[in-house]
């Protein structure tokens, strides 16, 4: 049993009786083979027979945030800020998630700020956090909700601010065919909800602001 199979099982350990059981690694690929065949094509042509395994270690690492408690990844915090109190900005952070619609990518960045209340997190766990969410199964909206809402909860600071800017597959690879069309989320509690002031110095930090 992989690492990622070990962890999902841990997880399901923990759900009620009712919940589905989670396929077979073998299930799996017999399903991408299925697909394989539905397409037109023969799993058995020599470029597809490995193919089937393939995706299915791969979709291990592209939904891999199932795996990650961000409350966890963000436990361990620093109070010794020397006073500290002005913004803590990730900008630019590239994230891949995939449209829980159509299982087609979405690709942007994350800009991730939050002002602290005597508590600052490691950088690399803002990173982080980011990708536990990201890579699952996902809309925009909700992703950009719950990376906030998970700041807000294990750092308990004075404001959290996250803007989420992107493309979606499922509009410019089918559908409609919109190429370069980009959606901008964004999620502000705190001050930067209540103070214009904070909120515009956010949007500045980012390149957005006027």
């Amino acid at each position: 049993m992989s690492p990622y199979d070990t962890a999902v099982a841990k997880t399901q350990d923990t759900e009620p009786a009712i919940a589905r059981r989670k396929p077979t690694r073998e299930q799996a690929e017999r399903a991408v083979r299925t697909l394989i065949e539905w397409i037109g094509e023969d799993p058995e042509r020599e470029g597809l027979t490995d193919t089937p395994a393939r995706v299915v270690r791969s979709y291990e690492e592209l939904f891999g945030g199932y795996l990650h408690d961000p409350a966890e990844l963000l436990a361990r915090t620093f109070e010794e800020v020397a006073s500290y109190d002005e913004i803590v900005l990730l900008k630019g952070v590239r994230f891949e998630s995939f449209c829980e619609h159509h299982m087609l990518p979405i690709v942007g960045v994350a800009h991730v700020a939050y002002f602290p209340r005597g508590r600052v997190v490691g950088i690399s766990k803002l990173a982080r956090v980011i990708d536990a969410y990201a890579k699952r199964m996902q809309i925009q909206e909700r992703l950009t909700a719950q990376i906030a809402e998970s700041i807000q909860s294990a750092l308990d600071p004075i404001g959290v601010a996250v803007m989420i800017e992107s493309e979606h597959q499922c509009m410019s690879a089918r559908g409609v065919h919109k190429q370069g069309v980009s959606m901008v989320t964004t999620r502000m509690l705190g001050c930067f909800k209540d103070d214009p002031e904070r909120r515009r110095e956010f949007l500045q930090l980012i390149g957005q602001g006027g």
